[in-house]
């Protein structure tokens, strides 16, 4: 970075509506802190929009309230990427950020890439370039666009490098680590201070399975839902299987009367006590992205509950293997997605960005 423009300061604007964007935005949050250069303006689309999936978040992990409540869920994809546009087109010709920040493969993600992209706003997409190779789920096509608008692509793995390569994206792209890490690392210390689930709950360290099921493409077949609950309930023949549910898990069970044996169901819960759910499991089953990495980064074995993953390294790694394979392979540690210091360095390179386009 030139010396003449790190005086420049940058206004980012951030675009987040789901649970694991704001574990992200806070580690990057704090390091446009430290550098002392970045007006961070975030926008919280409200795709998660209940307290214990969004308020209590965002107190936990110490983020500013966000400038910008758009109060948007519900509804089809199609309906409900385009009331995001609708309301983040007008938050972003009124503030006219130098770079707008998207992260992950939500709806919201998409909706912030077409926005800014269509206003000439420079991109930059924190968790680019990952790929399930499933063009049926809506979060891969979500993912690809977002990365083919991009200006600045942010891989927390050398395979989503070589994703991008393979779609003819070589520009702008980094591999920068896994800012989920960084957030995992920074949380740890916190939540075995702070939170009280294990005794809330009566639950012995290493004495459960942790679950969590909230994917469109588990909860929205029915069939596919019975399936994934009654393999819980084989889980839970052998151990107490514990299951947060996620608001939408909620409402397909209860459409179709479904309610698994064995499984102690629970309302979500806030990030300090999912840390501590994940920490102390014996294992964890999830159809998220997200909480298969955060079992690895505590070193708990993962069942996905999918057919695919987008986080093929943690398979390749024997922490994480797919429901319908019947064996992990042998663990190693999985160097590439860092030391903790991977948010730096994204924004490090946003402020770059920012400056170079003034």
């Amino acid at each position: 970075m030139h010396s003449e423009s790190v005086m420049t300061a940058v206004k980012a604007l951030t675009i987040v509506g789901a649970r694991p964007q704001f574990v992200k935005v806070a580690a990057v949050a704090r390091a446009f802190d430290e550098l002392g250069l970045v007006q961070n303006i975030i926008v919280h689309t409200g795709q998660h929009f209940d307290h214990a999936m969004s308020g209590l978040f965002f107190e936990e992990l110490m983020i500013d309230p966000p400038a910008y409540q758009l109060d948007i869920s519900g509804g089809r994809h199609g309906s409900m990427t385009g009331r995001m546009m609708e309301r983040v087109e007008p938050v972003l010709e009124a503030e006219m950020p130098d770079i707008v920040v998207i992260y992950g493969d939500t709806n919201s993600t998409l909706a912030g890439a077409l926005v800014a992209a269509k206003l000439h706003i420079p991109v930059a997409h924190i968790e680019a370039g990952l790929r399930s190779f499933n063009r049926k789920i809506p979060e891969e096509i979500n993912r690809v666009v977002a990365d083919h608008l991009s200006d600045l692509l942010l891989c927390p793995t050398k395979a989503s490098v070589d994703n991008l390569r393979d779609e003819g994206i070589t520009e702008g792209v980094y591999h920068v680590g896994d800012v989920m890490y960084d957030a995992t690392l920074a949380a740890a210390t916190r939540a075995a201070e702070q939170s009280d689930v294990l005794h809330r709950l009566e639950l012995e360290p290493k004495g459960f399975a942790l679950a969590t099921v909230h994917r469109a493409e588990n909860t929205d077949s029915p069939s596919q839902l019975r399936k994934i609950m009654t393999y819980l309930s084989a889980a839970a023949a052998g151990q107490k299987v514990v299951l947060p549910l996620h608001p939408r898990t909620c409402i397909a069970m209860n459409k179709i009367g479904l309610v698994p044996e064995r499984v102690q169901m629970i309302d979500p819960v806030g990030y300090l006590d999912m840390q501590q759910l994940i920490a102390n499991a014996s294992l964890v089953l999830t159809d998220s992205g997200g909480v298969q990495k955060e079992a690895y980064f505590h070193k708990v074995p993962c069942v996905t509950l999918r057919d695919e993953t987008e986080w093929v390294e943690t398979i390749e790694a024997g922490w994480n293997r797919l429901w319908r394979d019947p064996e992990y392979r042998s663990r190693v540690k999985i160097e590439e997605y860092g030391d903790g210091t991977s948010a730096k360095t994204c924004a490090k390179l946003i402020v770059q960005l920012a400056q170079n386009r003034l």
